[in-house]
């Protein structure tokens, strides 16, 4: 990571201190609404090898305990925490939760921005404040800009950096700086990125992974405003993806443009703190055949976005605090399919998937924390979510009663869905309540139970294609089948007990760490699928199905654990540090007793880190157990156990750094177990192969700071 240029500069919002106000040694427990023991930010080290190996800002988060993700797209995984993907987690960005504006999810909010821009990055897993966000059953993931930075009085500020960085799997190239000017008051800082990269090669000699392209510019400027007790700042950004190859997708993107606006005010006065955010975002987004594949659908998608979020921090009595919050979300949504000229099965009209949809989330939570003893503490959050859905009317490519004697599945199916009211009302609750108690100066436990909901997603109601062509153009799974929406589903409510255990040096050194979560989720009217008919036919050979969205009840278990430990620590050897995290999870369709899809298998990841002076190295073996649990409905492939090792190291020179690392460094042969399958092989020839992970990669960058 690079440190900032000209160090004590940084002028620092004042925040109301509430330790001050609470009962003696209070002080030592940390907040549970800001910092559960279920949550997580990445250690230094895994956040360097994460921004030297990919351009993906959710692989900053891969070495967390109980956080894996998915996605074909390099540049658009799509988290997963505790075993819950995509919607059922809160992915928030600057404090604004972005929806994926794609039938796919090609676009999703950590795409959003560029790794050398996240300033933090936490996952909180199982036992989620209120105040974190609702609307979800997984958890949250907050990533974070940089707050501007201001001079001091009298002075001005220039400061910048500059990143370069070369990946020799699939001659990617990734380059990103930003310049800051500021006085005491104004700041003003410009960032840019650049991403681009070709198809990669698969480890083991499996040759070249087709559909693994992309191509990416980004750009924000950041106005801030510092006056006393308060801080105003202001972002304008814009990003353009012209392409992203998905090989676990019947589609790629062939361009993505986000525009966006985005306000953040945090001030502080006698009575506590007040944060308040809004933002503004249009999405326009296309998907075609990039050359790797075969055919001509043309998708569009026009989104626009924007919300407020209300935060008020309130310390009372000696020793509790409350917080009050309100936020609103809208979300509206276009998808339309252009007709293809010649084409008999895409034309002669519109295919009019989502008609002027829109999704709207009013939020309310009432937070209350309690440090009773100087080793108790206690959190009680409520929250009630209402959201409300609705579309037009829809049209499929063709009004014609059919050919050939058989019938147009789509305009039978849009006829029937026209005729239904669309608007739909989810009034959902949340309830999180936790404990925290030192038993010991070396263990801290944390206990609770948490009620969460989540109402479903514009696709999931909406998408009404019973045509085999239509339903595979729906769809964020990867899984080669084709999907149907279903307008009478009913929101998500998952119940989860949970306990922290974290063991720890006694002494502020913090020489070793041991921490181990198990967790249990029950999900009520959890959205899975049943099968309506089989997808093979004359012109492809795919195995999968078309699956309608249904309300099943699901429960998901497992157990995460994370530890770092002190080898040595001297003048003469620097700093050596051991970490390690464990885990597992298993999740299961009450009603069709299978396996629930993308459920990560044992996994885990030893590192020995070393800090001597102006160099830092990283040694990492990444360990994943084979995957023999599957969702058998979806036809989830089973894929082998094995085991990555990685090597990163940087040396730091005045105002230069340089990096430099190899991933998979015995070009291990292995298939990702989240990854889906290999849709356009599967369609030509019939087999069913997993996504192949990436090869051996040497990997540079070099990096300045002014």
């Amino acid at each position: 990571m690079i440190q900032p240029a000209f160090a004590g500069t940084i002028v620092t919002l004042p925040r109301v201190d509430i330790s001050t106000t609470q009962a003696e040694g209070a002080q030592d427990q940390p907040s549970l609404a800001d910092a559960p023991l279920s949550a997580s930010s990445p250690d230094q080290a895994s956040q360097r090898m994460s921004r030297l190996s990919s351009p993906d800002a959710a692989s900053l988060l891969a070495n967390l305990p109980g956080v894996s993700s998915y996605g074909g797209g390099r540049l658009a995984n799509l988290p997963v925490l505790n075993g819950m993907a995509d919607d059922r987690v809160a992915t928030v960005v600057d404090g604004v939760r972005i929806a994926p504006a794609c039938p796919n999810h090609m676009n999703p909010a950590l795409s959003y921005i560029d790794p050398d821009s996240v300033q933090t990055a936490t996952a909180t897993a199982g036992l989620t404040p209120v105040s974190n966000g609702g609307d979800s059953l997984g958890g949250t993931i907050n990533v974070e800009r940089a707050d501007p930075r201001f001079a001091r009085h009298g002075k001005i500020l220039v400061t910048g950096r500059a990143r370069g960085t070369y990946r020799s799997n699939g001659g990617a190239y990734s380059a990103a700086g930003s310049l800051t000017v500021a006085n005491d008051i104004l700041s003003l800082r410009y960032n840019a990125s650049y991403d681009e990269s070709g198809d990669y090669d698969a480890g083991g000699g499996l040759g070249r992974v087709l559909s693994t392209e992309y191509l990416r510019y980004t750009h924000d400027v950041t106005l801030g405003i510092h006056k006393r007790n308060h801080l105003f700042v202001l972002t304008f950004s814009q990003q353009d993806a012209p392409r992203e190859g998905f090989p676990n997708q019947f589609m790629d993107m062939t361009n993505n443009r986000s525009t966006a606006v985005n306000g953040k005010y945090v001030g502080t006065f006698n009575w506590g703190t007040l944060e308040a955010r809004g933002y503004w975002r249009r999405v326009t987004h296309a998907m075609n055949m990039l050359p790797d594949k075969t055919g001509d659908m043309p998708m569009n998608d026009d989104s626009r976005t924007a919300g407020y979020a209300l935060k008020a921090t309130l310390p009372l009595g000696l020793a509790h605090t409350l917080r009050l919050g309100s936020s609103f979300d809208h979300e509206g949504l276009n998808d339309w399919w252009p007709p293809v000229p010649g084409s008999i099965m895409m034309g002669p009209d519109t295919f009019h998937t989502i008609n002027h949809g829109h999704r709207d989330r009013l939020g309310h939570f009432a937070e209350w924390e309690a440090h009773w003893t100087e080793r108790l503490s206690t959190l009680l959050g409520l929250r009630n979510d209402l959201v409300m859905m609705d579309t037009g009317n829809v049209a499929p490519y063709s009004s014609m009663a059919g050919m050939m004697g058989m019938p147009n599945l789509d305009l039978n199916a849009a006829n029937a869905f026209n005729a239904r009211n669309h608007g739909r009302t989810d009034v959902n609750f949340d309830v999180t309540a936790m404990a925290r108690y030192r038993a010991l100066d070396s263990l801290d436990i944390e206990a609770g139970y948490a009620r969460k909901s989540r109402a479903p997603n514009l696709y999931e109601r909406y998408a009404w294609g019973m045509g085999s062509m239509a339903t595979t153009m729906i769809g964020w799974f990867g899984d080669g089948n084709g999907y149907v929406g279903n307008l009478d589903l009913k929101s998500e409510v998952g119940h989860t007990a949970s306990m922290t255990f974290r063991w720890h040096d006694p002494s502020a050194e913090n020489r070793w760490e041991l921490k181990i979560q198990p967790y249990y989720t029950y999900a009520h009217n959890y959205i899975n699928v049943q099968v309506q008919r089989s997808l093979s036919n004359s012109s492809n050979k795919l195995n999968g199905s078309v699956l309608q969205f249904v309300n099943h009840d699901a429960q998901m278990y497992g157990i995460n654990s994370s530890g770092h430990y002190t080898v040595w620590n001297t003048p003469a050897y620097g700093k050596g540090e051991l970490t390690g995290t464990l885990s597992w999870v298993r999740g299961q369709d009450m009603v069709s007793h299978s396996g629930l899809y993308q459920q990560m298998p044992l996994h885990g990841t030893l590192a020995l880190n070393e800090t001597i002076g102006p160099w830092t190295g990283r040694v990492e073996l990444e360990l994943v157990k084979s995957k023999t649990t599957v969702d058998q409905i979806r036809l989830e492939p089973r894929t082998p156990g094995y085991a990555l090792l990685n090597l990163s190291g940087s040396y730091t020179w005045r105002m230069m750094t340089l990096s430099a690392g190899i991933d998979n460094i015995f070009n291990q042969r292995y298939y990702t177990p989240l990854g889906g399958i290999l849709v356009e092989t599967e369609k030509s020839t019939g087999q069913h192969i997993g996504v192949p992970g990436m090869g051996r990669s040497f990997n540079v960058s070099l990096a300045a700071s002014f």
